[in-house]
């Protein structure tokens, strides 16, 4: 579109142009590239323009992971065994992460809060409670299955897959010394063995399976947000 100059007509100020500028920054230059600095540059505006619209970087930061979230698929699992519903909505969740290395990084250390963070939790919500997860075990468990899968694939975004065979961490396994190590040396072919997907699959199961058999401790003082995940958002919906 031309302005009345001749010029490209710049593009109205908003909290979704600054979001979908931050989500393009952090596609194209990972995470350190997805600065406030960079955001306003790239809207041609200055960097204390953007406060009217985002309380600091913190908050833009889980904006732009909420609308990453979008291309999760929630309905991966529907119609499957409860277990199988929510390896495939992790799965999917794990794909979008993957997508991107500054986006898995961001994942790491961010909360998204907004609806599409909410359509995932609520997902998994309703596939424990199918497999017949108590309420209090599921409020629980939800973070932690994100929590486990967000961590692996925020590790393999950095270059680090234990299981390549060429990589330094493989190298170090085969490499040991029997004497010094007689457990990992006995154990260096499992411990570097399976696929990418299989391992996957396999954390998933064993953590449903803690949750079925680990109810939640009855809390011993009033609720509040005590963990990584619940700190976080409060900070961020005050």
């Amino acid at each position: 579109m031309q302005s009345r100059r001749g010029g490209p007509v710049k593009q109205p100020l908003s909290r979704d142009a600054i979001v979908s500028e931050a989500l393009r920054l952090l596609t194209s230059e990972g995470l350190e590239g997805m600065s406030l600095r960079k955001v306003a540059a790239g809207l041609e505006t200055g960097a204390a323009s953007l406060y009217a619209y985002v309380e600091d970087l913190d908050e833009l930061r889980a904006l732009v992971l909420d609308r990453a979230l979008v291309k999760v698929d929630v309905r991966a699992g529907a119609g499957a065994d409860w277990r199988a519903g929510v390896r495939a909505v992790l799965a999917s969740y794990s794909r979008v992460l993957s997508g991107s290395p500054g986006l898995a990084q961001l994942a790491f250390g961010t909360i998204a809060v907004g609806p599409n963070a909410l359509r995932i939790t609520e997902a998994l919500l309703g596939l424990l409670a199918q497999g017949g997860v108590d309420p209090e075990t599921r409020a629980w468990a939800v973070d932690l299955l994100i929590l486990q899968v967000t961590a692996v694939v925020a590790e393999h975004a950095g270059g680090l897959d234990p299981a390549a065979p060429e990589g330094r961490v493989a190298r170090a396994v085969a490499g040991v010394s029997e004497s010094d190590y007689p457990e990992i040396h006995a154990a260096r072919a499992h411990l570097l063995s399976g696929t990418g997907a299989q391992r996957f699959a396999w954390a998933i199961d064993v953590v449903l399976h803690g949750i079925q058999r680990v109810p939640r401790p009855s809390p011993v003082s009033a609720p509040r947000a005590t963990s990584r995940r619940a700190g976080k958002s409060a900070r961020r919906t005050r």
